[in-house]
């Protein structure tokens, strides 16, 4: 006889864990759901609060100016017909040309960040190295005979 349920180990791995609910119901709300958590953590148990926080920025949900729920809603969409093939067909090619466009541009961004963040140390270097040269001739004086 067969007594596997629906409480089975192999079925409760499946279901997401409250953390990950959790999660899935804030993003479907926006940011101001995670800073309203956020508040709220803080003024029940403020370690609760922190950890929120830090999560919060950790995972880029603080600064990201673009919601996944906005993300998500966009994509629902995508998938609905008009009912004129033409149209679906340019719908979707412009689509993935914008997404390929987008790629690129925070590719070429990120490379910008990058050489900014190189020509920064260099420069960081460069002045460490040019002050220990300094450092050098000072300490060494004139030779006395």
């Amino acid at each position: 006889m067969n007594t596997a349920t629906s409480h089975s180990p192999m079925a409760m791995h499946n279901r997401p864990g409250f953390f990950a609910r959790a999660e899935a119901w804030l993003d479907e709300r926006g940011k101001g759901a995670w800073i309203a958590a956020m508040v709220v953590s803080f003024i029940v148990f403020w370690p609760i609060g922190l950890a929120l926080l830090a999560y919060m920025i950790w995972s880029k949900r603080m600064f990201n100016s673009s919601c996944s729920s906005k993300i998500r809603s966009r994509k629902r969409h995508m998938g609905q017909s008009s009912g004129n093939s033409a149209f679906d067909a340019y719908k979707a090619e412009t689509l993935q040309r914008l997404e390929e466009e987008q790629d690129k541009f925070e590719a070429f961004l990120k490379r910008l960040r990058d050489a900014k963040d190189k020509a920064e140390f260099d420069q960081f270097m460069d002045d460490r190295a040019k002050k220990m040269t300094d450092a050098d001739d000072t300490n060494a004086g004139p030779a006395a005979v």
